[in-house]
């Protein structure tokens, strides 16, 4: 276990100290870790996106699931490699949800022009599904379940709360905040197609 005195500076510790000091808790060496990457990273975002807004989210992101998610993470490198290495995902499901999205418009367009429903559409239609799917995986554990047995088994709040030994009240706010994380995730794309699962 690491041991460090509160009288030195949190700007002095090494990444690896930093590392372990932020799985147990620790807030400030939290805060040093963003003040120490936050910036750079958000750099290395824009190099690649040439998007302001969407590199601030996907930073704000980043740093948010580090600190709920900071008890789980194994920094299999180092602290940088492992930041880098998230946002390099996260540019990487941005773009393909990005050419998805403007092929899936693209499709949409042409069907309300010439009023066919081609294979294409079908084809896109499957991709969005899948896409809402991943989004559901995401999920954490607790909620993905309660919102598939609404949304998947289509079971009402009463039965999903004898089930699992719930409040109705818990199941019903559960379903409402994973459909408000899910139309915050899935965002235009909602709009321009009617809703498979909400």
């Amino acid at each position: 276990m690491l041991v460090h005195s509160n009288k030195m500076p949190y700007k002095h510790y090494h990444d690896q100290e930093l590392a372990e000091l932020l799985q147990s808790g620790d807030e400030r060496a939290y805060a040093e870790i963003y003040h120490r990457y936050h910036a750079c990273l958000y750099i290395h975002a824009f190099k690649r996106l040439q998007l302001r807004e969407e590199c601030r989210d996907l930073i704000h992101e980043l740093f948010t699931t580090l600190w709920i998610k900071r008890s789980e993470i194994t920094f299999k490198t180092t602290l940088s490699g492992y930041l880098y290495a998230a946002v390099r995902n996260r540019i990487f499901d941005l773009l393909a949800k990005q050419k998805l999205e403007k092929s899936y418009v693209q499709s949409i367009q042409h069907f309300a022009e010439y009023g066919l429903v081609t294979t294409d559409h079908l084809a896109r239609q499957n991709q969005l599904r899948a896409i809402i799917d991943q989004e559901i995986a995401n999920l954490p554990p607790r909620t993905r379940q309660i919102f598939e047995m609404s949304r998947k088994h289509f079971l009402s709040h009463q039965e999903i709360a004898k089930a699992l030994n719930l409040s109705e009240q818990t199941v019903k706010s559960t379903v409402n905040n994973a459909l408000k994380v899910l139309r915050v995730k899935l965002g235009t794309m909602m709009s321009i197609h009617p809703p498979i699962f909400f």
